[in-house]
């Protein structure tokens, strides 16, 4: 038996245990070290440490980034307020692009200072959202024939040798000359050195493909051996070989690369279309899936070749044999088979497909130089395609394949002034020097999992992250009582918005608080302001350096720590996270409070490891303050005046007086030249 276990001990569970102690027995009864009231035989007290409610353990949460060592009993009250308990938010919503309706009224708001933005919480949440659309948004996803070639591919395939590729081949001697109408190419055996050299230069063109490029030559290598042994083999062994070969049950991921490699070089035993008997050896070697898929990629030059017929000879047609009558037994009908050949529409003839071009239909068949067309708009233009691509699943216009061989491309010009783009472009990139306008509606529809999304409509998520505890706070706030309440019940716009007005005001405001609630475009989310009396501001003063070069603190700053703690602890983590940008001392002040208010995530970084394998990498712990703004509980009315107040002064409420009398057409009778009453008909 184990030292320290009794076999008493083990199946006893009796706290009034009254066995006598003995050697590798029994052992006395005791109580819990950390009074936790339990009684157990003294053998047990490591096994007890693993249960007991009052030990001391770190949070389950300690892989994730918390710190805080408690008590066992309070782990599941601290999972509540845990600040390694990270939740994202995923409330979604859409918004569709403007119609060309409401041209006047976006152009009016885009032209609104920002910091009348801020307050219309409408406008500056659609800005937001534009933002996001157009960072996700890649021109070459878009306009892939619109995008700027690199420069090394460009040199690449116009025949140029980049410095690095002359550095990497200045020891090939290369001389090129014609044998019987091929050009090949000579080049002098590198040494030991200049090999080295070349293996270790990591200036050599799609270097990542290397791996690939490597099984390929090994398995040519590999043939290569494997075809000096047969050759290397006469008579019976040669014939023993090919005898066992054809007998062998075959792999075919080995069949592609390594027998085709294996068979000798002359043109007797190849498997190249344009080598005698290739059919027949063909047959005789692989199976018929292979076979039909050979005929289906060298169909054509086994045609041009000789080897296959176009058209299948009256004599090699399918027909039956010493045919004998019968007795029918059976009144069911079936098809007699034509053919067990492939199909002979897969064998084209390149030479009498139809001839195509390249060439854009819609412009160039105009007859006006491309100078002359108007020039399209980046932004409307890309928004309208995304949306075509994502409701139909394609482009406007797009490759469409006929068979396995032939692809047919079609393509749509546009005309940019910005053209051509970069290769990692977003439309952002592309509008960050052009003054900033609205391409989406201010309403937002809301999106939940029981509703199918809109296709047409571009989908947003909120994304943010708060503690567990914060979260409820936020989605009630922001999401339910603000988002969701903006258009013509939280905040209110005049009747003639439709004819370009962009008055607003806010009709709530929370109760018994003097805040607002504004939008700050640092963080990017709605935030409570607070009214600050006017009488507080007067005493302020800017700090001056001192001679020794210490400066002059302000009021708060002079205060002891202890007290700038508690009054830190009443504020919200959205005030936190501005608080600890002012200065050193109040960074400080609040890093205290981190592990009570703040949260706690993992940052991940990707490193290449051995063999070229990729592996995420946990750095650092990140701390910060969540968004999130004080609680509301209840909102009240603001004391704003009515919106007839407006309208009596708006510039786009214009009345018309009518003095001309109007016939009513619901009468059915119109006065005649002599004020006769005449029916019309």
């Amino acid at each position: 038996m184990p030292a320290g276990h009794h076999e008493h001990c083990d199946k006893c569970y009796n706290v009034c245990c009254q066995v006598p102690v003995r050697s590798s027995i029994s052992c006395m009864v005791t109580k819990c070290r950390k009074n936790c009231g339990a009684s157990l035989h003294l053998c047990k007290q490591d096994e007890h440490q693993l249960l007991c409610p009052n030990e001391m353990v770190p949070c389950l949460n300690v892989y994730y980034g918390c710190p805080l060592i408690m008590l066992r009993h309070r782990l599941a009250k601290h999972l509540e307020v845990c600040p390694a308990s990270v939740v994202c938010c995923s409330q979604e919503w859409n918004r569709w692009p403007i119609s060309e309706t409401d041209l006047t009224f976006y152009r009016n708001v885009s032209e609104t200072p920002l910091a009348s933005t801020e307050a219309n919480l409408d406008v500056a949440l659609a800005l937001r959202d534009q933002d996001l659309l157009f960072k996700s948004i890649k021109m070459k996803n878009i306009f892939p024939e619109l995008i700027l070639e690199d420069s090394a591919l460009h040199n690449i395939s116009s025949g140029k040798i980049s410095l690095a590729a002359e550095e990497a081949s200045s020891s090939l001697d290369c001389g090129e000359f014609k044998e019987n109408g091929c050009a090949v190419m000579e080049e002098r055996e590198l040494s030991q050195e200049e090999r080295d050299a070349l293996v270790k230069s990591r200036d050599v063109a799609s270097i990542q493909n290397y791996s690939s490029w490597e099984k390929i030559f090994n398995k040519e290598r590999d043939g290569c051996k494997q075809t000096v042994k047969n050759l290397k083999k006469g008579g019976k062994g040669k014939e023993k070989n090919e005898e066992d070969s054809l007998n062998s049950p075959r792999d075919i991921n080995q069949g592609e690369g390594n027998s085709v490699a294996a068979r000798s070089v002359d043109g007797a035993t190849g498997l190249a279309p344009w080598q005698d008997g290739v059919l027949e050896r063909l047959g005789k070697e692989v199976n018929i899936a292979e076979y039909n898929m050979y005929l289906v990629h060298n169909g054509a030059m086994l045609i041009n070749f000789g080897q296959l017929a176009a058209c299948t000879p009256r004599e090699k047609d399918f027909v039956y044999g010493n045919l004998e009558p019968i007795e029918v037994k059976s009144v069911r009908s079936f098809n007699v088979p034509t053919s067990y050949r492939a199909k002979r529409s897969h064998l084209k003839d390149p030479s009498h497909k139809a001839q195509t071009s390249h060439q854009s239909i819609d412009t160039s068949d105009l007859g006006v130089p491309l100078e002359d067309l108007p020039k399209c708009e980046e932004v409307s233009t890309t928004l309208l395609c995304s949306l075509e691509k994502e409701l139909k699943g394609h482009l406007i216009s797009e490759s469409s394949s006929t068979d396995g061989l032939y692809v047919d491309i079609g393509t749509q010009t546009y005309n940019f002034p910005s053209a051509p783009f970069k290769p990692d472009a977003s439309l952002a990139d592309v509008t960050a020097d052009k003054p900033c306008g609205l391409y989406v509606q201010i309403q937002q529809e809301s999106v939940t999992r029981r509703h199918n999304k809109t296709s047409s409509a571009f989908n947003y998520m909120c994304g943010c992250f708060f503690r567990r505890d914060e979260y409820c706070f936020h989605f009630r706030n922001v999401h339910t009582d603000i988002q969701a309440s903006l258009s013509g019940w939280f905040q209110q716009r005049c009747p003639l918005a439709y004819l370009g007005c962009t008055f607003t005001q806010m009709r709530f405001r929370p109760a018994g608080q003097q805040a607002a609630i504004k939008f700050c475009q640092d963080v990017s989310t709605l935030v409570l302001q607070p009214h600050i009396a006017s009488s507080l501001c007067e005493g302020a003063k800017t700090s001056s350096p001192q001679r020794n070069g210490a400066p002059n603190l302000d009021a708060l700053s002079r205060l002891p720590l202890e007290i700038l703690q508690h009054i830190a602890g009443f504020l919200d983590s959205f005030t936190l996270s501005q608080l600890s940008q002012v200065s050193h001392l109040m960074r400080e002040v609040c890093a205290t409070l981190l592990p009570e208010r703040g949260m706690v995530s993992l940052n991940w970084e990707k490193q290449l490891v051995s063999n070229e394998r990729i592996s995420w990498i946990c750095q650092k712990k990140v701390w910060k303050f969540s968004t999130l703004f004080s609680t509301v509980d209840r909102w009240g009315f603001n004391e704003t005046p009515s919106m007839a107040t407006h309208l009596g002064t708006c510039s786009f409420y214009r009345r018309e007086d009518r003095m001309e009398p109007v016939a009513l057409p619901c009468l059915g009778e119109v006065n005649g030249k002599h004020g006769e009453p005449k029916h019309k008909r």
